[in-house]
């Protein structure tokens, strides 16, 4: 019995196998139609737009505030300040923490992180948790606990839903999150089915086969070891151009099988957009320009901020939120994506103008945003 029936076994939990969502709790889980989530990373399609989103946003900065009435000051004293500026473990960097949670949930519909506390309780550390190595149960008060397998050891420890950090892709009981993968699944497989006929197409010479036509009739085994020898010396790349001599009475006839009748290349091609739509990348960011134009390539990045990286940033904002800062308290974090929306430098400081000219924002505010320091101040001088 594997781990995760024998932990829903002990708990009367075998009706929740059922749920799409559910699937998550398996070790190694992500499979779908026989391919895992990580096999799925051998798609480079997969791979550009799970790394693109994951990276992106390990490179936003993480600002936390204070709030103090209706303003906010940041914090800059704060422990998780001090994580992201120098680590949130002795192994492992802000930004290497935030891409290994992301790329999690993208691939497996759930990503995970121990929160660690020193003896007074104040946060201390994070700690990333494969969920191929967690196993997860609800208790009967409705909340969650996550068995962590300890790969080395072979132990398993409990970790209650406030000391994770647990982010989710959408579920389908509001507890799991169920990987876009397996939601998408005739997708992904149709896109692999593609590739694995491109590969098998190059293997065998990177053109249609044919047929060795004899005049008189050949038994069992005159045919078997005549494909077997033709095979060996004219099949695959590394034979291409080779030439070929047949005996007396044998005559080659190729399949008469056209490139358009492959439509290996737009097939393939059809296949990144697939998977761009299930991550909602603009094709260009994963490196597709077949239809890119100036305008949208310019406008692609503006896009990407605010219909793919703005969610996931709101989602970890909330996330931090609910498992790192006290209910009661006044902390809170941002992820800063500003330097993602902004516009090319004329539109940009034209909108400036704007806000100035209105009153809106001061000189100051200005060189805020622009992530300058305040403008130092003649002695008497008063900026309007």
């Amino acid at each position: 019995m594997q781990f995760a029936d024998r932990i829903l076994s002990r708990l009367g939990l075998e009706r929740r196998r059922a749920d799409p969502s559910w699937q998550a709790m398996a070790p190694g889980q992500g499979y779908f139609g026989g391919m895992s989530a990580r096999a799925a990373e051998n798609l480079s399609a997969v791979l550009a737009c799970s790394t693109v989103i994951a990276t992106s946003l390990a490179s936003i900065p993480a600002l936390i505030y204070r709030r103090d009435g209706d303003s906010r000051v940041e914090a800059l004293n704060h422990p998780l300040t001090r994580l992201t500026r120098l680590g949130v473990n002795d192994a492992m960097t802000w930004p290497d923490f935030i891409e290994h949670l992301v790329a999690s949930a993208l691939l497996m519909g759930n990503g995970l992180a121990e929160v660690q506390r020193s003896g007074n309780g104040s946060l201390s550390g994070l700690r990333f948790i494969p969920w191929a190595n967690v196993s997860v149960v609800q208790l009967s008060t409705g909340k969650l606990a996550f068995d962590v397998l300890d790969t080395k050891g072979g132990n398993i420890r409990r970790l209650l839903q406030g000391e994770v950090i647990h982010l989710r892709d959408r579920t389908d009981d509001g507890l799991v999150g169920r990987s876009r993968l397996s939601r998408a699944r005739e997708a992904v497989e149709a896109v692999q089915a593609s590739n694995a006929f491109a590969r098998s197409f190059l293997n065998n010479g990177a053109q249609p086969s044919g047929f060795i036509k004899a005049t008189a009739a050949l038994g069992p085994d005159a045919m078997r070891s005549l494909r077997e020898q033709f095979s060996a010396r004219f099949q695959g790349p590394s034979n291409a151009g080779r030439i070929g001599v047949l005996d007396a009475g044998l005559d080659w006839a190729p399949a008469q099988i056209s490139p358009e009748d492959a439509e290996l290349l737009e097939t393939r091609k059809f296949g990144i957009e697939e998977v761009c739509r299930l991550f909602q990348v603009p094709p260009p960011l994963v490196q597709d320009y077949s239809h890119n134009t100036f305008t949208n390539s310019e406008t692609a990045g503006r896009w990407f901020a605010m219909f793919t990286l703005s969610p996931w940033a709101r989602k970890i904002e909330a996330e931090f939120a609910r498992s790192v800062f006290p209910s009661t308290g006044t902390f809170e974090m941002e992820l800063d994506l500003s330097g993602f929306l902004r516009g090319d430098p004329a539109t940009r400081w034209n909108a400036h103008k704007i806000a100035l000219d209105a009153k809106v924002l001061d000189p100051d505010e200005v060189r805020q945003v622009e992530g300058w320091n305040p403008r130092a101040q003649r002695q008497g001088e008063v900026i309007a």
